[in-house]
């Protein structure tokens, strides 16, 4: 630990946001950003989309497994992942930081140019926030943003085709290698590690989407978990196709997942913080791979390669239940 840590004040730590998250031109929609009472926006046209994710030491994460700027980096894209589900485009983001006394100046430099390189990589300047002590580090993330005809979950029609943008399972795959205490030895293993660490929040992918998508969702707690809310919003079963799912990762996923004593399509379908998509649609997004379909009736099924199905009544991460 630095000798700096107890001299970290408000407006110390004010200051220093100021200097990493205020850099660069001001985006689009945003008059005012960091630096006084509150930001002021100006969106323009269309909708306004606002979502708020919360990213909380010993629930969210441990900080044994990744560092403050993968923290920063992180937080900021599990928060903007739900606009991407939307078609949204990003305005800016409002941060909360809760601070333990133990984490001074370079620690909250290292927290801060995650949340900076996050921003920057799709488009989404911090331009707010709030300081607090606390006795554990949280971050609690606030992202606006504008969308013309937003999609939602309650769209799924029968006959539509289910498509996924993004690696699921890889994530799962990461805090397995981790909780473990394994040293990632392979390309497949690394891959896992880095979705874990620095997932993307697909605002490119979800813009392919508007009036294209009859409904979409971000995978962040489990691809199963996740199309078990489209299926209910929109009132009909959704078919996951376990060959297609398989059939998206190579030989060395399975491998690594072995390794872990995990199978590799339940990481698959019941790992979480993924941030990839999926869509019902009548046709293939760009980008987008077939994963199964809609239909008729009510629920989530796995379809086996021999046809034969299962309904799948295991849900994704309960935030209330879950530690």
């Amino acid at each position: 630990m630095s000798s700096n840590h107890h001299r970290l004040n408000e407006l110390d730590a004010i200051a220093l946001l100021e200097r990493v998250l205020g850099r660069g031109p001001r985006p689009r929609g945003v008059e005012l950003g960091i630096g006084d009472d509150a930001a002021v926006l100006k969106p323009g046209a269309g909708r306004l989309v606002w979502t708020v994710d919360a990213c909380i030491e010993g629930v969210h994460f441990d900080r044994r497994w990744l560092s403050l700027e993968d923290l920063g980096w992180k937080s900021l894209m599990a928060a903007a992942s739900d606009l991407a589900a939307m078609g949204a485009v990003p305005i800016g983001a409002l941060s909360q930081l809760a601070l333990p006394r133990s984490l001074g100046r370079r620690e909250l430099g290292a927290l801060a140019r995650g949340q900076a390189g996050a921003a920057a990589a799709i488009g989404c300047p911090v331009i707010g926030g709030n300081l607090s002590r606390a006795s554990e580090l949280g971050i609690t993330t606030t992202v606006l943003g504008r969308a013309s005809r937003p999609v939602l979950r309650s769209g799924a029609r029968a006959g539509d085709s289910l498509f996924l943008s993004g690696a699921v399972g890889r994530a799962a795959l990461g805090l397995r290698l981790l909780e473990g205490g394994r040293r990632a030895r392979t390309p497949a293993e690394r891959a896992a590690l880095a979705a874990w660490r620095r997932p993307a929040a697909r605002i490119a992918e979800g813009r392919r989407l508007v009036r294209r998508a009859h409904a979409a969702i971000d995978v962040s707690d489990g691809l199963a978990g996740d199309a078990a809310h489209v299926a209910g919003q929109s009132g009909v079963a959704i078919v996951l196709e376990g060959a297609a799912l398989l059939a998206l990762e190579p030989r060395a996923f399975a491998l690594a997942a072995r390794r872990v004593s995990a199978d590799p399509l339940e990481l698959m379908l019941f790992g979480g913080e993924d941030y990839a998509l999926i869509a019902a649609s009548a046709r293939a997004p760009r980008g987008f791979s077939r994963i199964g379909r809609v239909e008729r009736g009510g629920g989530v099924w796995l379809e086996r390669a021999d046809g034969t199905r299962a309904r799948i009544t295991r849900g994704g991460y309960d935030h209330l239940r879950s530690r």
